[in-house]
């Protein structure tokens, strides 16, 4: 069973009432990435100047992230944002993750994926398991927040373990 699953990628989907500028919105605003992602997101040109906290971002500009309650901190690309319904970057390391966004009645289908993860067990363990793991919470705090403004992450540094993190 396990020889046929695929290490290198996967896919997350989520339905969000909403509209498709609201959603693209979080995903490319530092304002808004805080809301229901992170604990701090900052965003750079590529000539290194910050880009304002309500300005959406563009290919080629570079981040700096931090998660609540995580000792953890990421940088990385975008790659590619359209402005309207798709947004890439580099994560994890190498890896890519593209947001497609597509309207649906009264609704915004996301869906997220992740790709080229490595085959090191490591990465298999932290990369593929964990970031899917990862992405389904944040995917349904997205929802929560656009939806109803509850924010479900976990904020308390000494609460460690939950899936809320």
């Amino acid at each position: 069973m396990m020889k046929n699953f695929d290490w290198t990628q996967f896919t997350k989907r989520i339905a969000i009432k909403s509209d498709l500028t609201a959603v693209y919105n979080a995903w490319t605003k530092s304002e808004e990435l805080e809301k229901w992602f992170l604990s701090k997101a900052v965003f750079y040109t590529a000539a290194h100047e910050n880009v304002p906290s309500s300005t959406p971002v563009s290919a080629g500009c570079r981040y700096e992230w931090n998660w609540y309650a995580q000792n953890y901190f990421e940088q990385g690309t975008i790659t590619e944002a359209n402005g309207t319904d798709f947004l890439e970057f580099t994560f994890a390391g190498n890896c890519k993750v593209g947001i497609r966004l597509k309207q649906q009645k009264d609704s915004v289908l996301v869906e997220l994926t992740q790709k080229e993860i490595p085959l090191d067990d490591d990465s298999k363990a932290n990369i593929r398991l964990g970031c899917a793991f990862g992405w389904t919470f944040y995917l349904i705090n997205l929802k929560s927040i656009l939806e109803g403004g509850i924010d479900l992450r976990n904020k308390d540094t000494e609460l460690a373990g939950v899936v809320n993190n």
